[in-house]
């Protein structure tokens, strides 16, 4: 049976390099992505199929979930869209743009496929995470009034603490479709030499971290391929359901120590309360 893939945010960086290897792989890909000529060129370039939508705008991100849905069964979503940013910015929704992009976004697009994930079983989800979380909680501890009730912004960590809520809500999801024969799984690509890191400025970081400003750059400049190995290896390989594969492509529990069920339900609720 042909394997059929989501990869978001698949058209460069970190999700291009995971479709690409999937592909490889000889996985029937969809990526995802917002810009329609560079989606072509590389759904062209790695054989793949493209489909446009904004996945900051929560309207599309439902319409692409409904569409996706009705071509499955499905064995495979990589939920690869995220991003940090100097600035802080909101979405089309009216929502800050690293909560909505990190973790609204791809929740609802999850959602949209279980039924067709279900059918395509066993089949699997990939949320890819971050060590961005540990900015975050050199901040400190995320309450999630922080995204409402915006105060000074340091992108790394502000993307962290999106990150955080969606590790949560992948942990909760793993216990949820247990025995579905839909396996859930994290994956921390670590630092790389995406698009997103070149356009990283001091500003983002916490001031605590601004010291090693020059060694976080030095860490961007790993390559991509090296940092989509973990996360082609979470999607691929064996695994049980509720693991966190670190960038050397083991399981680690580094990033999931600071989930509390205090700090999981403030993100649930600020999580239904923007989704209204």
């Amino acid at each position: 049976m042909t394997q059929k893939a989501i990869v978001t945010a698949g058209t460069r960086g970190l999700g291009f390099a995971v479709a690409r290897e999937l592909s490889r792989r000889d996985y029937e890909v969809t990526i995802i992505g917002r810009d329609a000529e560079r989606g072509k060129e590389a759904a062209g370039e790695i054989g793949a199929r493209f489909v446009q939508a904004d996945l900051s705008v929560l309207a599309e991100v439902r319409a692409l979930g409904r569409r996706l849905a009705d071509e499955g069964p499905w064995q495979l979503l990589v939920n690869n869209v995220g991003g940090m940013w100097s600035a802080r910015w909101e979405t089309a929704d009216g929502i800050e743009a690293s909560f909505a992009v990190n973790h609204l976004s791809p929740l609802l697009l999850t959602e949209a496929l279980l039924d067709a994930l279900r059918a395509g079983g066993p089949s699997r989800i990939v949320d890819v995470t971050s060590s961005s979380i540990q900015a975050a909680l050199l901040v400190g501890t995320p309450t999630y009034r922080e995204v409402e009730e915006p105060g000074e912004y340091y992108g790394m960590a502000v993307s962290g603490r999106a990150k955080l809520a969606h590790l949560a809500y992948n942990r909760e999801l793993a216990e949820r479709l247990r025995g579905s024969g839909v396996a859930v799984l994290a994956a921390d690509p670590g630092p790389a030499a995406t698009p997103n890191a070149a356009e990283m400025t001091p500003e983002i970081l916490p001031p605590a971290l601004r010291p090693q400003w020059e060694q976080i750059r030095e860490a961007c400049r790993r390559p991509i391929a090296e940092a989509a190995r973990s996360i082609v290896f979470a999607a691929t390989e064996p695994l049980e359901s509720g693991l966190v594969i670190g960038p050397d492509c083991t399981p680690s529990t580094e990033l999931t120590a600071a989930l509390t069920g205090e700090l999981t339900a403030a993100a649930r609720a600020l999580t239904e309360r923007v989704l209204g």
